[in-house]
């Protein structure tokens, strides 16, 4: 039995505007095994990013719960879904989020300095994921020094360098153009066969959806497989 990483049990998310309730996510149910690459695809304003919050735990439900290798959101304190989300859960934005004075190789430690790992060993695995990521001859340039493709390995770098179970992608892709694209997709097929890492990608763009083992489409709140 495959294990599950990330589970959504009856999840709704709700919003009041006036005397109307908005509703953006309704009754999601959502399995995500180890080693699993899932696309979540829909219009704009389906809800795709909200269900990326909901599931990373930076947004809360309204109703129903998340849970992450078996640790329910809603039944833990603040700091322990922090350390939950620190170790076990990679992020990776369309806008690369990197820290514009710091290189590429401290931004990518950054995660693990965070989670208390001594300068040296931090560096030397932030060392070894920028190059899987093939960016070994870039470890001492800053984000303004690399292209729009480079930056975005960097952010895939930092979002795996602490070995999380979990990648949530909100469009890695949509800044880039097609060939760029193409090789930061064939990158996370790469990493995802190496580590079994998981993937959850949302996307406008339906290569990088069709590669995954799943397309899930969002639409009017609700999860179409």
């Amino acid at each position: 039995m495959n294990e599950v990483i990330l589970q959504c049990n009856g999840v709704y998310k709700t919003y009041s505007q006036g005397k109307q309730i908005l509703t953006v996510l309704d009754n999601i149910n959502l399995t995500i095994c180890r080693g699993e690459t899932v696309a979540i695809v829909g219009s704009s304003g389906a809800g795709k990013s909200t269900l990326l919050n909901v599931l990373g735990g930076l947004d809360s439900c309204s109703a129903g719960f998340v849970s992450l290798k078996g640790k329910r959101y809603d039944q833990l304190k603040d700091k322990q879904l922090s350390a939950l989300r620190n170790t076990e859960l990679g992020f990776v934005y369309q806008f690369h989020h990197l820290l514009s004075e710091f290189n590429a190789l401290e931004n990518t430690a950054m995660p693990l300095l965070i989670r208390g790992l001594k300068r040296s060993q931090a560096f030397a695995k932030a060392s070894d994921v920028l190059g899987q990521v093939g960016l070994s001859q870039r470890l001492q340039h800053r984000p303004s020094e690399l292209s729009g493709g480079e930056r975005q390995r960097v952010a895939i770098a930092r979002a795996i360098v602490g070995d999380p179970a979990c990648v949530l992608m909100d469009e890695p892709t949509g800044n880039l153009d097609e060939q760029t694209a193409n090789q930061i997709q064939q990158l996370l097929s790469q990493l995802n066969q190496d580590s079994g890492i998981c993937f959850v990608i949302v996307t406008h763009d339906m290569s990088v959806a069709n590669a995954q083992q799943r397309v899930l489409s969002l639409h009017n709140g609700r999860v179409i497989e």
